[in-house]
């Protein structure tokens, strides 16, 4: 190569790497000035969902199960009116997030996303009321099936979206298991 290639090389290479730079610094930037308000924008439509699914509830209190894992209390006045559960399981598009409400005799009292990333009118679906309806008052681990009636502890897929209709499911079914879990270290 020849001395005058090589320095057309290194000046393009640096122009790269500033452009990189002042890219990455205003990036880094952008997100510390953004971070603090999205975390208090997840952090209110956490409340309010756990409002959705423990409507009657006064309060709120943030509690520890025996193994660590947070789960909020929910508090009529000064009387315990059940629990809220966040829990997450692999959808067809990506990880769901979902949240639980389970009343003081084991019931669930409703059922609401907080976040789901799956196929647009197909697994997104899971998030209509038509469909999280069926998991109210429900309190034995629970089933999907396909096409049929579903029996007290089973809840009908939605069409064409199994895989999404499962995940819920299975989120579901782990806010059940750390419910049981509550209780049996509080009957010790």
């Amino acid at each position: 190569m020849k001395g005058k290639d090589i320095k057309e090389i290194i000046k393009t290479a640096l122009s790269l790497f500033l452009i990189c730079a002042v890219s990455a610094g205003l990036l880094a930037g952008i997100n510390g000035i953004t971070a603090p308000e999205i975390e208090k924008n997840n952090l209110l439509k956490a409340d309010e969902t756990r409002r959705t699914v423990f409507p009657e509830a006064s309060s709120f209190e943030l509690s520890s199960a025996p193994d660590g894992t947070a789960y909020y209390t929910a508090f009529k006045d000064t009387e315990t009116t059940g629990y809220v559960f966040t829990t997450r399981a692999k959808g067809y598009g990506g990880e769901i997030e979902v949240m639980t409400g389970i009343n003081t005799d084991g019931t669930i009292s409703r059922v609401s996303i907080l976040s789901i990333n799956e196929t647009p009118g197909l697994g997104m679906k899971a998030k209509n009321e038509s469909f999280l309806g069926q998991y109210n008052g429900k309190s034995e681990k629970l089933s999907v099936i396909k096409n049929g009636s579903p029996s007290e502890n089973e809840i009908d897929a939605i069409t064409s979206a199994t895989i999404s209709s499962s995940a819920v499911t299975q989120a579901v079914n782990e806010a059940l298991e750390m419910y049981n879990l509550i209780m049996s270290g509080q009957e010790e």
